[in-house]
């Protein structure tokens, strides 16, 4: 399928954890993720357009539009139980994605794990209108592995149309009150994030009437480059994400 990228195909696995990149980034974040998980689980990365791969694919409009696309592209895959883990714009979409595939499928997915972003309704508008060197220092001090490639002129020139419309997203985006989610929610923010605290994850109870934790990780904005093998724990952990004898068809 055009959106999703599996870097270790495990289709017999009883489970799947689909995973939502943040602004500005692309599957290639998630490559290493299936060691860690272990091979109880696929782990499934969402290719938005106009990077890597999809490079010469039109940028996405808005949140919504993109959310209900791969929404649309996900559903043949949703035969196991299903995770969905986003981080920080991919935290949002991967929210509105499960909003639209909840009324269809309430039983398949699993867990939402949202990671370093602000829960919709606290949503911070943050301004996005700054010049091109303006982004690459914000970028810069988030940190991360990412960040490093921006040293690079010509990535960073390359990079710079999908980071700009990002933004723009995240700064047009605006949450519409609806029906809460069913299905448990995990919010995760890293110890020295300085854009998003714990207070700021922990408003994502809001949006569920499953179960909700918190969950703080060591690092800042990126905290899983360093601390990934902390966060797989949590996907491993069936009591925070069973695997279901059954999946009722509805």
């Amino acid at each position: 399928m055009k959106s999703f990228r599996s870097f270790l195909p495990r289709p017999q696995a009883p489970r799947q954890l689909v995973c939502f990149p943040h602004a500005g980034g692309a599957a290639s974040a998630f490559r290493g993720w299936a060691e860690l998980v272990g091979p109880t689980t696929e782990v499934v990365a969402v290719q938005y357009p106009g990077r890597q791969d999809r490079f010469g694919d039109p940028l996405p409009e808005n949140i919504p539009s993109l959310a209900r696309w791969i929404a649309d592209e996900i559903e043949p895959r949703l035969i196991r139980p299903t995770a969905f883990f986003g981080h920080s714009m991919g935290a949002t979409v991967a929210f509105e994605v499960a909003r639209r595939l909840q009324p269809r499928f309430p039983s398949r997915l699993a867990r939402l794990y949202v990671s370093a972003c602000d829960a919709p309704p606290a949503h911070h508008r943050r301004t996005t209108d700054f010049a091109d060197e303006e982004i690459r220092d914000y970028v810069r001090s988030l940190g991360g592995a990412g960040a490093a490639l921006l040293e690079d002129d010509d990535l960073w020139q390359l990079s710079l149309p999908a980071l700009r419309n990002d933004f723009r997203m995240i700064e047009t985006y605006r949450y519409l009150a609806a029906a809460p989610l069913t299905c448990p929610v995990t919010a995760i923010a890293g110890d020295t994030d300085a854009s998003v605290s714990l207070a700021d994850v922990q408003r994502w109870q809001e949006l569920t009437i499953g179960p909700f934790d918190a969950v703080v990780q060591p690092g800042g904005h990126f905290y899983f480059d360093d601390s990934a093998a902390g966060l797989a724990e949590l996907f491993r952990d069936d009591s925070r994400w069973p695997v279901p004898a059954r999946i009722v068809e509805v």
